[in-house]
């Protein structure tokens, strides 16, 4: 019994001493733990902060595209760009900012904006839709090549519809008929809620002579 008693003895005194040599170690550790949590949460809020900040500009930005104030909407985008660059935020600006550009022909600054996108976009389906207006603005460029092989990348991703369309115009730039009535069909007949003009891409079908025969299609 009195080898236990001094066993546990021995065993306060080691404990003490290490507790007296190490004591600055450990409240340092103490501080800097708190000190994490706390710019933690300093990380999170700031973050949330800047979220919202940037959805509000984005909100004043489709306003403006919506009013067709094209001018306003440029200036809303910048911001956006500057002041939250590592955002979703930030690239559906600057897609926005291609939208503009396309629409005034103004199709270099329309590529560049997109290239700028495609350099920041995280998100992979939206990364799909980026190429596909990149192949788009290709197209109009005269790079019918160019955009039948953005077209084909995006074909099995999230946008069937739209890249078949994509490919359909390219092949009909490339005088490949019989290919891009193909396409066309397949872009009808892709499923899913995508936003493309169904009565648009049949029109191109019926002016190409109507959907494939079945030996056409082999």
């Amino acid at each position: 019994m009195a080898f236990d008693l001094l066993d546990e003895h021995e065993q306060g005194e080691l404990v003490q001493k290490w507790l007296r040599e190490n004591a600055m170690a450990i409240v340092t550790g103490i501080v800097i733990g708190l000190a994490l949590i706390f710019g933690w949460q300093q990380w999170k809020a700031h973050t949330a902060s800047q979220v919202a900040a940037a959805a509000g500009q984005y909100q004043a930005l489709a306003e403006a595209v919506a009013a067709r104030k094209p001018d306003d909407a440029l200036k809303v985008a910048e911001v956006i760009r500057k002041d939250y660059p590592d955002s979703t935020y930030a690239v559906l600006a600057a897609l926005q900012q291609a939208e503009v550009a396309a629409g005034t022909n103004d199709l270099a600054t329309a590529a560049q904006q997109l290239d700028w996108a495609r350099g920041h976009v995280k998100d992979v389906s939206l990364r799909t839709l980026i190429d596909l207006r990149i192949g788009r603005v290709k197209l109009a460029q005269g790079d019918a090549d160019g955009a039948l092989k953005l077209a084909e990348g995006a074909a099995a991703d999230n946008y069937p519809a739209l890249a078949g369309e994509l490919r359909g115009d390219a092949l009909v730039k490339l005088g490949r008929i019989d290919e891009a009535r193909k396409a066309y069909a397949a872009a009808l007949a892709a499923e899913g809620g995508q936003a493309f003009d169904r009565s648009t891409v049949q029109m191109k079908l019926d002016d190409l002579g109507g959907a494939p025969t079945e030996k056409s299609a082999t």
